[in-house]
């Protein structure tokens, strides 16, 4: 065992102990976070506008300040863009991390002398605490991967911007930057396939022992690596222990990966965003990710249902409850405030507080009143691939269609396979099947014929790249959205399924 796994044992001991103050104690943790981040921006143009002076409770700030999304604080990030001080924090930012939102087209995030130890902090201690559970360590001595956009940064107003990911990759330990591939160099190149050609070349041949990223682009990289190789991932990276993975739900991509290993490896699902990184998979045998409350992050929680009404009920910590949908509104140390950054959660335990993703709050399908999500639409998956064993699904996305004639409208699953169901029609069935079961409302419209069943189209290998690359949002943090509540992502697939 090396150094670096050796002294990582006790660390992570040390981690798990200081971390237990405030899980055992997340009311008051969120509480001091609130008054800390409340009393620093007092001064700040938000605080002023809002009566910071006069907040002495959630209910006080609950009426000065409302839920907002990007467009809503834009007139504050934009004076933060144009170099202005003071504005959501005390100075300027340290970082814009750039992203190319779901909902938003481009947005720039800022992230704070004080907020950049979330970020930095948020992955460290996802690996340590993986550490202190299973006393595995020995992936600290091999090469690790993450992929991730670019690390080149630009100026905007003064202040360093760029990819969450790329800023993060700045900040790497030095005692791991020996571990790290690919090189700068590498990371630094924008066109996704050339890079990945690229990391194939650099990684083939090396002890690859963690490798990170967004489960259908680190697909894409183990894809190019057996064509190349002609072996599995386990014969060419024989001590490859850990797969750490956010962004997306795992479980639609998971057979094929662990297919392509081709054996069990341990996975860590991270929260990560770049308004914050908001939890961590703390234990192998527990799929909930553990909420972090004391990173300066304050966190409200809307129930879902009333996301869109004039006056939500805006819930903190301690009035949560398990396997409700919320919407998830952050306020921190970055300057952002009763901000909707997009995400619904559902948590999973509320000792400790854990939760899961369970969609985004936009992305949903409601043409007829059904309010299908994210989740719903991913159990189904989940369940019809357990009853056609077989299946092994590369991507896929819904959307409705809306007709003209009375019963002629469906939901269309588009899918890319890399192995089809023997019987198309009976795993669309099943399809249908368990989305009625998940989704009463579906039901309803099936059962009153106002709906058909659900119809699937099966998309020639390669169209959600090829059409993800026509939208310049191939590999790095991009994500096909699962759900669309009109057809533009559904026709822009089948227009570029045509070419492929």
């Amino acid at each position: 065992m090396g150094v670096k796994a050796l002294l990582s044992k006790p660390l992570a001991a040390y981690v798990h102990k200081k971390h237990q103050r405030w899980i055992e104690n997340p009311v008051e943790a969120q509480q001091a976070v609130f008054k800390h981040i409340i009393s620093k921006a007092q001064e700040t143009k938000f605080g002023r506008d809002h009566g910071f002076a006069s907040i002495t409770s959630h209910a006080d700030f609950v009426k000065a300040v409302p839920v907002r999304d990007y467009e809503g604080l834009s007139s504050y990030f934009n004076l933060v863009k144009q170099g202005e001080k003071d504005v959501l924090w005390p100075g300027k930012p340290l970082y814009l991390a750039k992203t190319s939102g779901t909902t938003s087209g481009t947005k720039y995030i800022p992230i704070t002398k004080d907020s950049i130890p979330n970020h930095i902090n948020g992955a460290k201690d996802a690996l340590l605490a993986y550490v202190h559970e299973t006393g595995k360590s020995q992936f600290l001595d091999g090469k690790m991967i993450f992929l991730s956009g670019s690390p080149e940064l630009e100026q905007v107003a003064g202040i360093n911007t760029g990819r969450l990911s790329g800023i993060a990759n700045h900040h790497v330990p030095g005692y791991l930057r020996t571990n790290q591939l690919p090189a700068y160099e590498t990371n630094c190149i924008e066109d996704w396939e050339t890079k990945l050609d690229q990391i194939v070349e650099e990684t083939i041949d090396q002890n690859m022992t963690l490798i990170s990223g967004i489960p259908p682009w680190v697909q894409m990289y183990f894809d190019k690596l057996i064509r190349q190789t002609g072996k599995s991932i386990k014969d060419i990276f024989p001590n490859f222990q850990l797969f750490v993975y956010g962004g997306v739900n795992f479980e639609p991509y998971r057979k094929k990966l662990f297919e392509s290993i081709g054996k069990q490896v341990d996975s860590i699902e991270l929260f990560p965003a770049s308004e914050g990184f908001f939890a961590y998979q703390n234990k192998q045998s527990d799929p909930g990710l553990l909420l972090l409350l004391n990173a300066g992050i304050f966190y409200e929680f809307i129930p879902a249902e009333e996301y869109y009404n004039d006056n939500p009920t805006r819930l903190t910590i301690g009035e949560v409850e398990p396997g409700v949908n919320y919407a998830l509104i952050v306020s921190s140390n970055a300057g952002l405030w009763s901000y909707s950054i997009g995400d619904t959660v559902k948590f999973t335990s509320v000792k400790p507080y854990k939760l899961i993703v369970s969609g985004r709050i936009k992305h949903y399908i409601s043409a007829f009143g059904e309010h299908v999500i994210g989740e719903e639409v991913e159990k189904a998956m989940k369940q019809a691939m357990i009853k056609f064993p077989e299946v092994e699904l590369i991507e896929f996305t819904v959307a409705p269609f809306v007709s003209q004639s009375d019963g002629a409208s469906y939901h269309e699953w588009l899918m890319e396979f890399a192995k089809k169901p023997v019987h198309e029609a009976a795993f669309a069935e099943e399809l249908d099947k368990q989305l009625r079961k998940l989704n009463s409302y579906y039901d309803d419209l099936i059962a009153g014929n106002i709906l058909q069943k659900l119809k699937l189209t099966a998309l020639p290998k390669g169209a959600f790249q090829a059409y993800m690359k026509s939208q310049g949002k191939l590999g790095g943090q991009n994500k096909v959205p699962r759900l669309s509540n009109d057809r533009k992502l559904a026709d822009g697939l089948l227009n570029v399924s045509k070419l492929c």
